[in-house]
Formats: C-alpha cells, sequence, structure tokens
C-alpha cells in the first residue's frame, strides 16, 4: 500500500491550517461585528481592554491565534485520534499480542503505517509459530531417534552380553547370536545412515544439477531391481510414452528417491503380484509414477506418508526394516528439484508420482 500524493497527509496538514486560519479570521470578524454593531456588553468590555493594552493590530493578531489554535485543534482531531490508536497498536504488538489488529482508515502516509505495522505483526506471528513448530519438530526428533535407535542396540548388547558371559550352550547356539546381534547392527546402521541423509536433504544441501533424461534413468533402475522383482515374486514392468524426458537434476540424489519408492513397492506391494514404473509428459512437467497392486492404503494414511518416522504398520516396518524416513528423504529431495511429489491409493493400486519440471 503507498499513500496517495493528491490526499498525503502533508496535503491534509496545509488544509487544515488554511482552514483554521480562514475560520479564525472569519470568527475574529464576526466578534467584532457583534461587539460593535449590536452593542454586546462582555464583548466590548474585553475589546477594549485589550485595545487599551496592546492595540488594535496586536489585538486583532491575538484574537486571531487564539481562534486558529481552537479551530487547528479541532480540525485535527480525529487525525490525533487516529494517531493515538496507531501507538496503541503498537504498544499492543509489543505486549506480544499479534492478533491485535490496527484499522486502516486513510489512503495518507498514517494509513500505509497502520497497513505496514499490521503486516508486521503478521510475519513476527508466522516467524514466532515457525520457530515453536521448529523446536516441537526437533523434539519429535529426538525423541524418535532415540526411541528407533534405543531398541536396535538394546538387542545388539543383550545378545553381545549372553556371549561375553558364556550364555550358550554350543556353537550353534552361539552362532543364532552373533547372527542376531549382526542383524541389529545392520538395521542400525541403515537408521543412522538414513537419519544423516534425512537430516542433510532437509537443511536444503547443494544439487550439482545436470541435464537428465528420466526415462533412461528409470529403465536402468528397473533392470538393476530385477533380482530384487524375482525373490519378491513380483513382475516388474516399465512402460514409457516418450522415449526422452529431460529434466534438470543431481542423478545420483534423484535416484535415491526411485531406489526408495521402488523399495518400499517392493515391500509394501508384493500381494498385488506386479510393479509397474511409468513415465510421460504434462505440460511442463515430467511425471513419474512407481504402481504397486498390493492392498491399498487407508485414506487416513496417505496424508501422513511423507511424515518422518511415520509407519503405516508398527509391527510390519520392524519387521522389514523400515526406518519410517525413506519417504520423507525422498519427498525433501523431490522438492529440492523444485517437484512435487504425491500419493494415492485405491482399487486400481497405490501410485506415488514425481512430478519434476522440464527442460526447457
Amino acid at each position: 500500500m503507498n499513500p496517495n500524493p493528491l490526499f498525503g497527509l502533508r496535503f491534509k496538514l496545509l488544509i487544515l491550517v488554511a482552514l483554521s486560519l480562514g475560520f479564525a479570521g472569519g470568527t475574529a470578524m464576526l466578534l467584532y461585528v457583534l461587539a460593535v454593531q449590536f452593542d454586546i456588553t462582555i464583548l466590548n468590555a474585553l475589546a477594549w481592554w485589550f485595545y487599551e493594552r496592546f492595540g488594535r493590530s496586536i489585538t486583532l493578531a491575538l484574537a486571531i491565534l487564539a481562534l486558529f489554535i481552537v479551530y487547528l485543534f479541532v480540525f485535527s482531531h480525529g487525525t490525533i485520534r487516529y494517531l493515538l490508536r496507531i501507538t496503541q497498536g503498537v504498544g499492543e504488538i509489543a505486549e506480544g499480542k499479534f492478533d491485535s489488529r490496527i484499522p486502516v482508515r486513510t489512503g495518507d502516509e498514517l494509513g500505509v503505517l497502520a497497513d505496514r505495522i499490521n503486516r508486521m505483526s503478521e510475519q513476527l506471528k508466522r516467524s514466532i509459530e515457525e520457530e515453536r513448530r521448529t523446536e516441537r519438530a526437533k523434539t519429535e526428533l529426538v525423541t524418535n531417534v532415540s526411541h528407533d535407535l534405543r531398541t536396535p542396540l538394546t538387542s545388539i548388547v543383550g545378545y553381545l552380553g549372553l556371549i561375553e558371559q558364556d550364555r550358550y550352550r554350543d556353537e550353534v547356539e552361539l552362532r543364532h547370536y552373533t547372527g542376531i546381534a549382526y542383524d541389529k547392527a545392520l538395521r542400525l546402521q541403515g537408521l543412522i545412515n538414513d537419519l544423516f541423509e534425512y537430516t542433510r536433504t532437509s537443511g536444503g544441501m547443494p544439487l550439482r544439477l545436470a541435464p537428465l533424461n528420466l526415462v533412461e534413468m528409470l529403465g536402468q533402475l528397473a533392470v538393476q531391481f530385477r533380482l530384487q522383482f524375482e525373490q519378491a515374486g513380483v513382475e516388474g514392468a516399465a512402460t514409457f510414452a516418450e522415449k526422452e524426458l529431460t529434466v534438470a537434476a543431481d542423478g545420483d540424489k534423484l535416484v535415491r528417491v526411485f531406489e526408495n519408492l521402488i523399495d518400499n513397492a517392493i515391500r509394501y506391494g508384493r500381494d498385488g503380484g506386479r510393479i509397474d514404473i511409468r513415465a510421460r509428459r504434462e505440460g511442463t512437467e515430467a511425471v513419474a509414477e512407481i504402481v504397486n497392486y498390493g492392498e491399498p492404503l487407508p485414506a487416513s494414511a496417505i496424508p501422513l506418508l511423507f511424515d518422518r518416522f511415520y509407519r503405516l504398520e508398527q509391527s510390519r516396518s520392524r519387521h522389514t526394516g523400515g526406518s519410517g524416513l525413506g519417504l520423507a528423504i525422498a519427498k525433501n529431495i523431490v522438492e529440492l528439484h523444485g517437484g512435487s511429489i504425491a500419493a494415492s491409493s485405491g482399487e486400481g493400486g497405490t501410485i506415488f508420482a514425481v512430478r519434476l519440471p522440464l527442460m526447457r
């Protein structure tokens, strides 16, 4: 909001002064006429008292000055009240009442000042709320990390303690204990790696952007996952509407996104027997989809899938080794590329769609 130059504060002040002078002069002349023509005793006595002591010119000047001050006060009363309201609003904001709003009543500098104070208050409120959300997120992150790291670590310490105390019957049981400890150690390593990757991507890490053919990259991933498809008993099919969809991307980071999505599809969609990898052009965007045909996800779970540490099914996720960070990492990386990621689920399958801007 910018002040109207034709009705700015300077212009209004000039008008106030002019009106006050005009009314003061007119009122002085009216009082003179009343005193002389109508022979009002009080006015006559007052006028002669000033006239005898200061003379005609000074008496008239004093009368006009006094009337000018009175009219200036009357005419500027609204502006002064509005200025006091702005001052009160600033005081309320200083006390932390960020919902307080100053009414924008004029188009001059005072109105602009009120509008900008309101904007400042809104920005301060957003900043404080964001700081509180960040603090809560940090607390939540530490809590979740502690919980997820403690579980495998407790198992490792427990089984190694049994071995340390020679509390095993034979070498077979010893190998069983070491095998469990090793599996838990691998899970712990995976959690730490995922946590490190999540903190890097959520902090806005720099990208090494270069032209990348999304179709070619997805085709290579389909080949690389062939063994995992066979082991999971699913058919992996890659179908592309175009031969080339070029995006500006950090190849290593973008590969991590689709590795997470394909791994997630294998882990939770193997019952469907098929996983589709698709890519197409939509306007100025490349759309890549990873589709599995397992059991549809509950509608209530869809908005939470990309939250860190979210697990749709706690027991199944721990059994399959998920950290709850894979989709959150994928979301961070895609958004760093200026794209978006979304999920939908129904009878037609569960679809994870990644949208990235195409290079011109």
